[in-house]
């Protein structure tokens, strides 16, 4: 069955609220009329054995008349030890015996249920059976009524089943109102949510009183909404900003086309060519930089092999030698992580371009073991892996260090996007740190930013292979752990 022609919740709790009402009071009135029935059965074979009770009283007082009185038992025999009828009540004046089965005992009864017979056709009668004595000779006493109908009687078998109908309609009712007014709320919340657009993003849904699975469900909703709500404002900010970003070094670009096409003659081609070079890196870096950021929205998952992290710095460090800043590095051997080698490069080189942009003299790399902080023990309980970055710059003021993390985001002319930046770096940068397990923080420090990186420790084989981090070169001249310096190029 499609959704579209698929049964509300409301009519489902209905009708599975009526079926099981109905089998319920179907069943409670077999029961009740069963139960009504043996109750009134029985007492009717004590109606029984009581007026066979006085027959035999009077019939051993020598008191008993023919025919004998019915009183409220109109079908009563008296049978001598022939089988012959001796006497009878009218109605059975002229029949033949009733019954043959005996008491066991001169001071006990027998009873039984006999069809047909003397009685009338379809008739079954509750019989039974009593011995009386006088003068040396026996008799059986036969008395017999009637047994009741399953239905008891004609009014019961149309009050019964009446109320039994009145009883599951109720029952229905009650159902289908307790089910829509519990679905009220979830009604609500639906045509709220088919308001909710684009336009109108801070629209919430309402929130019922009480403390049942629908009030969480609206709190569960709002709380998506608004998460949605912030994405959306992100995103849209994220737009704005990228739109801006591209847009300068597309304008300076056009600048540049449209004063030489101005002045052909008085134009150097190498001139134009180098200020457009600058602009189509800075676009190219910003347009890498998205990427990037689109593949780590996504999830994207990268590799999980060993990492050494003081091989990794070493081996960066080498590729990237032209540094205007010096570097210190305090690199302890041996601590390995489990990740993707080119996210922790790209990493440690957006922390490295950050502190170069904004130091004054000196870079300072360390790698080590957490073993005296700042990693937080509950979130690492293995023990965590530690990368700082430590510019000695003007640095970052504690209000505004989540800041420098958001996309696009600038502080002040220290850190404007005229030093080369595309506001890009730290977001990737933490982005990379909290897709492979860890947290990228700015922490206190004498002078400077320091960028503290805590990552997972390795403490057993990868998830995916056992592949070896590739070899990397030391930093300086210094065995990894010491302390070494990488001086400046030459000429820088």
């Amino acid at each position: 069955m499609s959704e579209g022609r698929g049964l509300s919740v409301t009519t489902r709790i209905t009708v599975l609220t009526g079926v099981v009402g109905a089998l319920l009071c179907v069943l409670l009135g077999v029961v009740l009329m069963t139960a009504i029935n043996r109750l009134a059965n029985a007492y009717l074979t004590d109606e029984v054995k009581g007026g066979a009770g006085r027959v035999s009283r009077e019939m051993e007082l020598g008191a008993l008349t023919d025919p004998i009185a019915p009183g409220p038992i109109r079908y009563i025999q008296v049978v001598d030890e022939a089988g012959r009828v001796f006497a009878s009540t009218p109605e059975l004046r002229g029949r033949p015996p009733m019954a043959r089965f005996t008491p066991p005992d001169d001071n006990d009864t027998a009873q039984t249920v006999i069809c047909g017979g003397v009685f009338a056709k379809g008739e079954c009668a509750i019989v039974v059976a009593q011995w009386a004595h006088r003068a040396g000779r026996s008799w059986i006493v036969y008395s017999a009524a009637p047994r009741f109908k399953p239905w008891v009687h004609p009014v019961f078998a149309v009050l019964l089943p009446t109320a039994t109908a009145l009883l599951a309609g109720t029952i229905i009712y009650l159902g289908r109102r307790i089910a829509t007014v519990s679905m009220r709320p979830v009604r609500e919340i639906r045509a709220e949510l088919d308001e909710i657009n684009a336009t109108c993003p801070g629209r919430r849904v309402p929130v019922p009183p009480g403390d049942d699975d629908i009030h969480a469900l609206a709190e569960s909703v709002n709380h998506t909404l608004g998460r949605l709500q912030t994405a959306m404002e992100q995103q849209r900010q994220f737009a704005s900003d990228a739109s801006h970003d591209l847009r300068s070094p597309i304008t300076a670009m056009r600048a540049e086309v449209e004063d030489a096409l101005l002045a052909p003659d008085k134009t150097d081609v190498k001139s134009v060519a180098g200020a457009m070079l600058r602009s189509l890196d800075r676009l190219q870096a910003i347009v890498c930089d998205l990427l990037t950021i689109a593949r780590l929205d996504a999830a994207m998952p990268g590799e999980r092999d060993p990492v050494d992290l003081a091989e990794l710095v070493t081996a960066e460090l080498k590729i990237h030698q032209h540094r205007t800043k010096r570097i210190e590095c305090h690199l302890q051997a041996g601590v390995v992580v489990f990740g993707d080698w080119l996210r922790l490069g790209r990493l440690f080189t957006n922390l490295l371009d950050n502190a170069e942009r904004h130091a004054e003299s000196a870079i300072a790399i360390t790698v080590r073991h957490d073993s005296r902080g700042p990693c937080d023990p509950e979130r690492f309980p293995d023990g965590a892996a530690v990368m700082e970055v430590l510019d000695d710059g003007a640095g970052i003021p504690p209000d505004k260090r989540e800041l420098v993390f958001q996309r696009f985001a600038r502080l002040d002319s220290a850190r404007a996007r005229d030093t080369g930046g595309t506001g890009l770096g730290l977001p990737i940068a933490r982005q990379i740190a909290e897709s492979c397990g860890g947290t990228l923080r700015i922490e206190d420090s004498d002078k400077g930013a320091r960028f503290v990186l805590c990552l997972p420790a390795a403490a057993g084989p990868p998830l995916h292979g056992a592949s070896a981090t590739p070899p990397a070169a030391k930093c300086g001249a210094a065995e990894a752990g010491g302390r070494a310096q990488v001086p400046p190029v030459a000429g820088a």
